[in-house]
């Protein structure tokens, strides 16, 4: 039981401190260097027992502790992606609209807009300066801090927007985050024209509330207005992750879709039993997920391949052909969460086929959506060979889909290791308020897939071989 409360302690820290990719991922490092794994790109040879990591721009990661077995046998990967859905900073984002001054925003993955009105909310990110520097920006956590949000109407006058529908009552160009205001001045008919005229001394007059905005902004970090359009500012909820419920048995945050997954992944790499284990073990952090995996820090660039690549070359034996020998032989969890069933909608679920709140982790065959659109199918050998490990280990797990057949559906980044050739089966925690600000899952399923993922490393056979 100690040992689970430490887990749960330090995923509760890894919520707390890893609100971006960039800030998982810098966490992700400084864990794995606390443990002797060694920059990749900094190391000319490798031998069995070995550990590295590779980065991509700060926001994607890759762990690797070298086995026994050459690497053309494959890999035991844990793949997971760090990050959430959000709000995001534009380029040209500072106005002033009668003494208030607001940030524009584009929000970023599937969001129900509606969720993040109202809500305290915080800036993380970095502002890259032109003289080559980069400041982090991280306001609206601390006590002391002040915080952020987007206003709503209120009810006595939202009668047209009550009639919209979810999708369209709160438009995505409305959640512009409020930063400060000033007083607001009338003007007479004579300022009034003189604006009309081009009157830029009058014009000036109104942005008053904006220059004390960027006055702080100065002060504190250093940058000008400009400095926004080589800026990645990311709008998230504000506060820390907290226990839910009088027994304390689940927990609310928000990005634990799929941090809840990636922590657990490389905490079961970090804590493995063997100093040389058989097959090579790899966890995979990959940003992007939620919007197709794309760019070059995405599970569909070249990142991952090529990390494995350099990996090979030193262990002195690089070949294309064993490159690809490697990738084909691996095996794979795609550690994604999966929707828990809710309760209060049943009808959203096929109940034999949903996955529960404390169930333990969840074996997703297909994901896609309808007719298994975009879906990885995994291969049943696999399956069978997990069931018997994790059975043999008393983990829990349970075989689940993301809703109803014509109702839901998802993607994960399996299929996009699985075009190598890779065993991948998706295999996470279950979410309830999947996507919503704050999220809840349970503190037992943390555990199980922690060790459900330890047991996984251990396997030492491909059952396709």
């Amino acid at each position: 039981m100690a040992e689970n409360q430490k887990l749960i302690d330090s995923y509760m820290d890894f919520l707390k401190n890893g609100k971006t990719e960039r800030e998982c991922c810098e966490q992700i490092v400084r864990m794995a260097e606390e443990r002797g794994y060694r920059n990749l790109y900094e190391t000319e040879n490798l031998k069995p027992g070995d550990k590295v990591y590779a980065t991509k721009w700060g926001k994607s990661v890759a762990l690797f502790k070298i086995g026994s077995e050459p690497l053309e046998r494959g890999m035991n990967i844990l793949g997971a992606h760090i990050d959430s859905p959000r709000l995001d900073v534009k380029q040209n984002p500072l106005y002033e609209n009668e003494s208030i001054v607001y940030l524009n925003t584009h929000y970023y993955g599937g969001i129900k807009k509606y969720q993040w009105v109202t809500l305290p909310l915080a800036i993380h990110g970095v502002v890259c300066l032109k003289d080559g520097s980069t400041v982090k920006v991280c306001i609206g956590e601390d006590s002391g801090d002040p915080v952020f949000c987007i206003a709503d109407i209120l009810p006595h006058l939202a009668q047209t927007q009550m009639k919209e529908t979810a999708a369209d009552f709160i438009p995505g160009e409305s959640l512009d985050l409020i930063l400060g205001s000033g007083i607001p001045s009338k003007r007479s008919d004579d300022e009034k024209d003189g604006e009309k005229k081009g009157d830029e001394e009058k014009k000036n007059a109104k942005n008053e509330t904006k220059k004390k905005i960027l006055a702080i902004l100065k002060e504190k970090y250093g940058m000008e207005e400009e400095d926004f359009g080589s800026a990645e500012l990311e709008i998230v909820p504000a506060g820390s992750p907290r226990f839910l419920g009088f027994d304390r048995s689940m927990i609310l945050s928000y990005g634990q879709d799929d941090r809840s997954c990636a922590f657990t992944s490389a905490a079961a790499v970090f804590d493995s039993k063997d100093d040389v284990p058989k097959r090579t073990s790899c966890c995979l952090c990959v940003d992007k997920e939620e919007i197709g995996s794309v760019g070059a820090t995405g599970m569909a660039s070249h990142f991952y391949e090529n990390a494995v690549a350099e990996l090979i070359s030193r262990m002195g034996d690089y070949s294309e052909l064993s490159l690809r020998r490697c990738l084909n032989n691996s095996l794979m969890l795609s550690s994604d969460v999966n929707a828990a069933f809710d309760p209060q909608h049943p009808e959203l679920y096929d109940k034999e086929n949903a996955s529960y709140l404390n169930g333990g982790i969840v074996f997703n065959k297909y994901t896609g959506s309808r007719g298994k659109s975009g879906a990885s199918d995994a291969s049943p050998e696999f399956i069978a060979l997990l069931r018997k490990v994790l059975g043999d280990a008393g983990i829990k797990y349970q075989m689940a889909e993301l809703g109803k057949v014509d109702q839901g559906g998802g993607g994960t980044i399996a299929y996009l290791a699985a075009k190598y050739g890779t065993c991948v089966l998706d295999a996470g925690v279950s979410v309830l308020s999947m996507h919503a600000p704050w999220e809840i899952t349970a503190v037992e399923d943390i555990v199980q897939a922690y060790d459900a993922y330890r047991a996984f490393l251990g396997i030492e056979k491909n059952p396709l071989d």
